[in-house]
């Protein structure tokens, strides 16, 4: 009787991995001025060795979206025989062509791969027009409101320079950080964001009863901060439950999602003295 109900909670398990929760979440500017909208389709931690939604899914499930950028938050895959499936993927984001592009940043599975084959994952993600980010940003206008785009490299292997993130970055109407690890928020006292996406924590992904094993990933798990919109220096921030799973292909108690930010922006007074 035991082994049967084990059996049945793996296999609840084992499915919960494939109900997708397509998140949408909303970012209000404090400024009444006139502003524009920013849709971000935010896809974290695909983990593809463990993932059991197909591209055709996703495409099927966002082909209707309109999506203005697609951010990537790191931890594609860890194994070098897994390259092969990146493609499948890549396509799909590319054929939902957002208006200003597909960006990526690395993740902590990333680094696990070394030398070429690091080298060919990021060749794989640049070939399908995703354009990675590490520790620099893009300067993108959006409806005549610039926007830098700013992406720090993982922080949990110690890849991420905050200072060269932000070097020669212009004045700008928002500051969107894309990062893999949130714990680099903790960091960026000195450092002005509008807005930051990130991953890493999976919501514990078995979050049952607790999340204790997430303890030792840093300040903010201990503090009960592993999924969700959260604010630091009174700016907000997003910590993506992910889409596929690390480990083993069960989830309890957490649910593998895509996310749809709508940001509001506004020209910030320091951009228009700038411009005139």
């Amino acid at each position: 009787m035991v082994i049967l109900f084990l059996f049945i909670g793996l296999f609840k398990a084992y499915k919960n991995t494939k109900d997708v929760n397509l998140k949408r979440i909303e970012i209000k500017s404090m400024d009444s001025k006139p502003q524009t909208n920013l849709r971000i389709l935010q896809i974290s931690d695909m983990h593809l060795e463990n993932i059991s939604i197909s591209p055709e899914k996703i495409y099927h499930t966002l082909k209707d979206e309109k999506i203005d950028l697609i951010a990537l938050t790191g931890d594609y895959l860890d194994r070098k025989r897994t390259l092969t499936k990146l493609p499948d993927y890549l396509k799909v984001f590319k054929k939902l062509d957002p208006t200003y592009g597909i960006y990526a940043v690395f993740g902590n599975h990333d680094y696990v791969l070394k030398g070429k084959s690091f080298n060919k994952l990021e060749e794989i993600l640049n070939e399908y027009d995703c354009k990675t980010l590490r520790n620099e940003y893009e300067l993108l206008n959006v409806d005549g409101h610039s926007i830098n785009l700013i992406g720090i490299d993982d922080y949990g292997t110690g890849n991420s320079d905050v200072e060269k993130s932000y070097k020669g970055l212009p004045v700008s109407d928002y500051n969107l950080v894309l990062t893999h690890d949130p714990n680099i928020v903790l960091e960026l006292n000195q450092s002005h964001f509008d807005y930051l996406l990130s991953g890493h924590f999976h919501n514990g992904q078995i979050h049952w009863p607790k999340p204790f094993h997430l303890a030792k990933m840093g300040k903010l798990a201990r503090q009960k901060i592993i999924q969700g919109l959260h604010h630091m220096y009174e700016k907000p921030f997003y910590i993506s439950e992910g889409l596929g799973q690390t480990g083993i292909n069960i989830r309890v108690g957490s649910r593998p999602e895509m996310t749809i930010h709508e940001v509001e922006i506004t020209k910030s007074k320091a951009s228009s003295n700038a411009a005139s």
